[in-house]
């Protein structure tokens, strides 16, 4: 069953979703990836062009080239030369822009945490792939930027510079984790071992509430829940997201003395994202702290970080044998609701309670998510 269903994922992605977006996606005369395509595969023209968004693709299509899945690394290498042009230090100041404007000069200058995490990602797998000293450089000299930048009390790091509320978010955070232990991984350097581990133990110390287990998204400045137990806001999908990371921590460090229980916040991470957020039209946008539905509508991303997480965990032999079937239900999900033949390795990225579409173009950034899972289930074959 694993066999079967992992081979659709990956013929629909080689076969369909890897050239589409990197042909119709791709602007080859900017050497910037499109933000969005119409469902007829038509770019969108937008005022800005994120840097989350072109770091995203950049990562994804070196991650392809290097999996020797598909190959259009030529296209994410130049577009990353152009983008450091473009955003980073672009207005004299340290950082990475947020976005740039049609004539390709900084729009937003807002520093944000989420985008410099996607960057470094990006480099991670830039370097992996081309083993371009420079692109060592500017990781580090990017983490050296950012920990002036975003620095917080209490561990962790603001959202943004400026600041724009007082909340604190778990989501950078994340997405920092993912992008140390790309770096790491690939450098063996313990710099980026030790900063994954600072992470980690943020998240154990703060962000999983020992009263639910579950992994909360907003703080107070001093990374206490915004609200009151059954009133905080926890996303499915993350809570697989996070589980994966966990695992994927211990199996590059698995020395950490914190193990054992790193595996079994892990394990419940995915258990009680199982329980409260699995769903029958597929893994839901979002529960409250005590476990009950807020949000029965759903996206592409939280399915694809459930496969993910499966895949993983069949990889690992940490799965049973019920698995399977979810697997499988989750993929019957994927390409009937979300990637529908007709759209020819394009996708749905949300559907409202009822099913009925809720968005009207094709989002670029998801293509992250989806290979993900994809990667992570061939390795099954």
């Amino acid at each position: 069953m694993w066999v079967h269903d992992v081979a659709l994922w990956k013929n629909w992605m080689v076969g369909q979703a890897l050239p589409l977006w990197s042909h119709a996606g791709y602007d080859s005369t900017r050497h910037f990836y499109y933000e969005r395509l119409t469902f007829d595969a038509a770019p969108i023209a937008v005022p800005h062009l994120r840097l989350m968004v072109q770091a995203r693709q950049i990562a994804t299509f070196c991650m392809a080239e290097h999996d020797g899945l598909f190959h259009a690394a030529d296209h994410a290498l130049t577009c990353l030369s152009e983008v450091t042009k473009r955003y980073w230090r672009a207005d004299g100041q340290p950082g990475w822009v947020f976005a740039i404007g049609a004539d390709g000069s900084p729009s937003n200058g807002v520093r944000d945490l989420y985008a410099h995490a996607f960057i470094l990602f990006a480099h991670a797998w830039a370097y992996r792939l081309s083993g371009e000293e420079a692109l060592r450089v500017v990781a580090k000299q990017t983490v050296e930027e950012l920990e002036k930048l975003f620095a917080a009390p209490v561990g962790g790091f603001w959202d943004a510079v400026p600041l724009p509320d007082a909340i604190r978010r778990q989501n950078p955070h994340m997405h920092l984790l993912e992008a140390y232990l790309a770096l790491f991984e690939v450098t063996a350097d313990q710099f980026y071992l030790n900063r994954a581990q600072a992470l980690v133990a943020l998240a154990l110390e703060y962000f999983v509430r020992p009263e639910s287990g579950l992994l909360l998204e907003f703080f107070n400045a001093d990374w206490q829940p915004c609200k009151n137990l059954g009133h905080n806001p926890v996303e499915p999908g993350h809570l697989f997201e996070w589980s994966w990371l966990f695992n994927t921590y211990i199996m590059l460090y698995p020395t950490d003395p914190q193990k054992e229980r790193i595996q079994a916040v892990a394990e419940r991470l995915y258990q009680l994202g199982q329980r409260y957020g699995l769903k029958q039209n597929g893994v839901c946008d979002g529960i409250l702290d005590d476990g009950t539905l807020s949000h029965a509508s759903t996206r592409i991303w939280p399915q694809t970080e459930l496969v993910r997480l499966l895949a993983c965990r069949q990889k690992r032999a940490l799965g049973n044998g019920a698995e399977a079937g979810v697997f499988k239900t989750l993929t019957h999900i994927f390409f009937t609701h979300f990637a529908p033949e007709h759209l020819h390795g394009g996708w749905i990225d949300r559907r409202a309670e009822n099913g009925q579409l809720a968005v009207d173009h094709m989002p670029a950034s998801s293509l992250y998510h989806i290979y993900g899972a994809v990667r992570e289930s061939v390795s099954l074959l």
